[in-house]
């Protein structure tokens, strides 16, 4: 009995056709937001999914000042930021960050999940988020 070996076909990025996700975070957990939407940036939810290759759809989160965290995180929950200058070490709450920049809360928490490698700016770059209900990208949702 001959064995034939087994052939992988590898689709091309041209292939790929950009599908859009629109996700409401409105009384949604920041953390089980954030992986839903690590997972459809990276295209593990996809059949083509190759390591190597950005087959993640474009994601569009509307209404992120309107997210939620269990326990005490809005006030122990801290982002630590170094300016590089002496006695830079700047510190920051969770709930004065949704006050101030509510898009930046679920930017990091994404940045986060997605694997530490040279795609990841290519795949924080498909994420559209936005602090209220409206957004630009009507027309290619609809599609």
């Amino acid at each position: 009995m001959k064995r034939t070996p087994n052939k992988t076909t590898v689709l091309s990025t041209a292939d790929k056709k950009d599908n859009w996700h629109l996700i409401d975070a409105k009384g949604e957990t920041l953390g089980k937001l954030a992986t839903k939407i690590a997972v459809i940036l990276v295209g593990k939810d996809k059949a083509e999914y190759v390591l190597n290759q950005n087959w993640g759809d474009k994601v569009v989160v509307i209404n992120a000042e309107k997210i939620k965290v269990t326990g005490k995180k809005m006030t122990d929950k801290l982002y630590i930021h170094y300016t590089g200058f002496p006695h830079g070490l700047r510190t920051e709450t969770l709930g004065n960050l949704i006050g101030r920049k509510p898009t930046e809360v679920i930017k990091k928490a994404v940045s986060g999940m997605l694997p530490k490698n040279k795609m990841r700016k290519q795949r924080m770059a498909n994420l559209y988020i936005y602090a209220g209900d409206k957004h630009p990208h009507q027309a290619q949702l609809s599609k």
